[in-house]
């Protein structure tokens, strides 16, 4: 179970969430598996926690403006090799969660519960529960990797 700030709290009350909240997420698992991607603790977890919710935020936010995000992995489907490369590229195992602004990018999360968005480079928001705190409230990822 996370703990988080008041305002992160309500955003995600509000879309679902709740903190006994625990869905199977096996089909997901399965799904990814499927394109050469192997589960850990974390992201089956996580994804117990927080699959399928859809947090639709906007605005200005501490550091980047908000945008929405969803925690499916199904928007992820096809993309297993860029979450492999990606994580053999920065010795992780990152598994498909979901797609931030409009699945403008995907998001993963590794074995450590660090939360990354991916595409042709790879930028960090922290490990959970700042991760959470950071992809709400509006704070500009980390570049881990520029893609260069």
């Amino acid at each position: 179970m996370s703990t988080f700030t008041d305002e992160v709290d309500r955003v995600l009350r509000e879309a679902g969430w709740t903190p006994d909240r625990k869905i199977d997420a096996e089909l997901w698992l399965t799904a990814f598996e499927a394109e050469g991607l192997h589960r850990h603790s974390i992201a089956v977890g996580f994804l117990g926690e927080f699959g399928g919710l859809a947090v639709n935020i906007s605005g200005p936010g501490i550091s980047r403006a908000r945008e929405p995000f969803e925690f499916d992995p199904m928007l992820c489907l096809g993309e297993g090799d860029r979450f492999l490369e990606w994580g053999q590229e920065l010795n992780r195992s990152i598994f498909p969660v979901g797609v931030h602004d409009g699945g403008r990018f995907f998001l993963g999360i590794d074995e450590h519960g660090e939360i990354y968005l991916v595409e042709a480079w790879v930028a960090s928001f922290g490990r959970m529960p700042e991760a959470m705190e950071n992809l709400i409230l509006g704070v500009q990822p980390s570049v881990v990797d520029d893609g260069s």
